[in-house]
């Protein structure tokens, strides 16, 4: 057995890039939708503290849109517009906080 490990490289990279999470489709575009419709009617927000019923009612609209404009699965359209939604909530909440 040789003393020296030899490391390909290029393959360690390729393998580091596809491991990382990839954006899913629409994400941006829900989360543009949900800041422009939902979040502004109820806030995600009150009092540092997280509407959890207002998150999830906001991203079921947004995922029945989501699923109607891609032709997605129900689970794949709620994924994607939670993970917008409590991403608009997270920073709500932190630029409350500061």
């Amino acid at each position: 057995m040789a003393a020296i490990r030899q490391i390909d490289w290029t393959a360690t990279m390729h393998a580091i890039a596809a491991d990382r999470a990839k954006r899913p489709a629409g994400l941006l575009a829900a989360r543009g939708l949900i800041a422009a419709t939902s979040a502004k009617r109820r806030p995600l927000v009150i009092d540092g503290a997280y509407d959890k019923a207002a998150i999830m009612s906001a991203a079921i609209a947004a995922a029945k849109v989501h699923q109607a404009r891609t032709g997605s699965t129900w689970g794949e359209a709620l994924s994607v517009t939670l993970k917008a939604t409590w991403a608009l909530a997270k920073a709500a909440r932190a630029a409350t906080a500061h």
